[in-house]
């Protein structure tokens, strides 16, 4: 509720914008189209309005939205807003569901409800009536409402508000394949009420409506982008939910039934060969999708047990894919140069750093892209092979039979190889090779699960390797995350005052030896090299959301990266186990961009707002 007492604070004193003003703010319509429909008299905007939504140009609901912002009537997102349990006490789930309305929380006497159309004043009187109090109404999306609606209550009419009302902005699909997804819903149900044992029909017969809807949900999630499928099942008749992760994001998709719920678990087990009356431990397997689809495409799955015995599934998606060149990746100029001469080397150590899902495995292969070439015998190891590359020798790594990195290192070092790729080092042995194989002739590069360059030093040391040896192994470590770009078609800019560049300059600076001149000619010059000119004044953007990002305001993802090269006296740190903090400061000295200055430098270049710089 403090959020939305400021924004209810902040409309208070805002002037009133025009209907085209706000239909332009909100993305509806672009300058032209305001050019040709609202260069009428206030009087006449009706008429405006009924040309629009007759031509299909804008729709009832962001008619809505437009009349709304152009009252200043505060914004929420009703999906994940925090309701108070008094609001619930004036205003229960059931009730909110009748009137397609979410109530939020109690202040001063009011109570505040999020509607898709603020603006009914018959809609306010009525559930004041309904309350027993005042009620204020606040916007939020259709696609908001119905979302939490059927989270919330879970009855079938909950269920079949979100299927059929809310199931297009949910998935953000066209209307044929929302149509496909329902009708399978409702032949699965169908099977389901009459099926004695429900696992079993997602497992005999192949027309059965079960295996179809899974089939279709992984091919909307290849075709949606998606890197994850989530399946997350509850208790007793609570629906279950289907969520993908785009972006990074995690993003509603579908509700299922209960009565769904195991047999679309059981299927998944099947489709991995997984043992499906296997309830109590958690499993891992795969899926080869090509044997159901006309696509190239493998899962990697997640079986989780949960309470009340059920289970939740998660599926990796795992699509076969040629690496990204080495110039899409995101490297700022100063860096791509200097990875571009580091993976020219003819022998050594390059190692990529970074959480879990950051990019590692894309950013080696786009360096062994950028030096495959048919004088070079490059072998890789690697679990699994998600990137092929033409002329690239592939090992899969199977533990089970003891095919493990260090044992794979071993054999390639037996087949006179001249670059080496591992999947990961995670082991003493596997390093020690890695090591061993880089001081002997040839250019070795791996991944490692460390959060930043200068730790990647430190963890290796910590694992037993000789400093020595890894001091003149190591060639230089890239350390990365992923954030979410911004939409090139929505961004909106704005222009910095001296104050507002003086405190990014002092973020950017922070934690290394940097003075303010320096840091802030850096970020002069990020924005200078974005605008073309110098010039011009210093921008950054930030999400507004329009057609092409589905209204989220970002589109894509972007590396994020921080460069270590062994230069200068970073070799004696590490041979004399310097911490990690000199480590650092040594980088820093020699040129290194942190992953904090990188992110800063993208956000006056356009590509990211602030808030995404500040996740790294």
């Amino acid at each position: 509720m403090d959020e939305l007492r400021v924004l209810i604070a902040y409309a208070r004193h805002s002037a009133v914008r025009s209907l085209g003003q706000s239909l332009l703010d909100l993305h509806l319509i672009d300058v032209a189209t305001l050019s040709k429909y609202c260069e009428t008299p206030p009087q006449v905007e009706r008429g405006v309005e009924h040309l629009l939504t007759e031509s299909g140009l804008v729709k009832e609901l962001d008619f809505e939205h437009a009349r709304a912002h152009m009252l200043n009537t505060p914004e929420v997102d009703a999906d994940r807003f925090v309701v108070e349990r008094e609001a619930l006490d004036h205003l229960p789930w059931n009730l909110a569901l009748s009137h397609h309305v979410v109530p939020l929380g109690m202040d001063s006497g009011m109570l505040y409800v999020a509607s898709t159309t603020p603006l009914k004043r018959e809609l306010e009187v009525e559930l004041s009536v309904i309350s027993n109090c005042m009620v204020s109404l606040v916007w939020a999306s259709h696609a908001q409402i119905v979302r939490r609606l059927a989270r919330e209550t879970h009855t079938q009419n909950s269920l079949e508000v979100a299927l059929a009302s809310g199931f297009d902005d949910l998935s953000r699909q066209s209307e044929h394949l929302q149509a496909d997804v329902h009708s399978l819903l409702s032949d699965a149900m169908t099977e389901m009420k009459g099926a004695t044992d429900p696992e079993q029909v997602s497992a005999t017969d192949e027309s059965s409506s079960v295996i179809r809807l899974v089939n279709r949900m992984i091919l909307d999630a290849y075709e949606q982008k998606a890197s994850d499928i989530h399946i997350e099942t509850n208790p007793g008749d609570d629906v279950s939910r289907v969520r993908f992760r785009k972006d990074g994001d995690l993003e509603d998709y579908l509700v299922l039934p209960f009565l769904l719920r195991a047999a679309v678990v059981s299927r998944i087990k099947i489709m991995s060969r997984l043992d499906i009356a296997e309830r109590r431990r958690p499993q891992d397997g795969k899926i080869n999708f090509h044997d159901f689809a006309d696509i190239k495409l493998e899962l990697r799955v997640a079986i989780l047990p949960t309470h009340d015995n059920l289970e939740d599934v998660v599926m990796r998606l795992l699509a076969t894919t040629k690496p990204i060149p080495l110039q899409q990746l995101g490297f700022s100029p100063r860096d791509d140069k200097i990875i571009k001469r580091l993976t020219e080397r003819q022998f050594g150590l390059i190692l990529a750093c970074g959480p879990t899902g950051s990019g590692k495995t894309t950013t080696l292969h786009s360096l062994l892209a950028h030096i495959n070439t048919d004088n070079r015998k490059i072998w890789t190891a690697e679990d699994p092979i998600e990137i092929t590359q033409k002329g690239l020798r592939q090992l899969q790594v199977n533990p089970k039979i003891g095919v493990t990195f260090a044992s794979a290192m071993r054999a390639f070092l037996r087949a006179d190889p001249d670059v080496i790729m591992i999947g990961e080092v995670r082991d003493e042995e596997t390093a020690s090779v890695c090591i061993e194989a880089s001081l002997t002739g040839h250019l070795v590069l791996s991944t490692l699960h460390t959060n930043s360059a200068a730790e990647s030093v430190i963890r290796l040391l910590d694992l037993g390797m000789d400093p020595m040896n890894f001091g003149d192994s190591l060639i230089g470590i890239v350390a990365q995350r992923l954030v979410r770009a911004l939409c090139r078609h929505c961004a909106v800019p704005k222009v910095l005052d001296g104050a507002e560049l003086e405190a990014l300059a002092r973020e950017y600076m922070e934690g290394t030896h940097l003075k303010m001149e320096e840091a802030s000619q850096r970020l002069l010059d990020a924005a200078a090299v974005a605008s073309g000119t110098p010039e011009a004044p210093v921008r950054m953007w930030h999400a507004a959301g329009c057609e092409h990002c589905g209204g989220r305001g970002y589109k894509g993802r972007m590396g994020i990266y921080e460069l270590l090269e062994n230069v200068g006296g970073m070799k004696q740190k590490i041979q004399s186990r310097a911490a990690t903090s000199e480590i650092f400061l040594e980088a820093t000295r020699a040129g290194m961009r942190t992953l904090r200055q990188d992110a800063l430098e993208k956000v006056l270049a356009g590509h990211i707002d602030l808030k995404q710089a500040r996740l790294v």
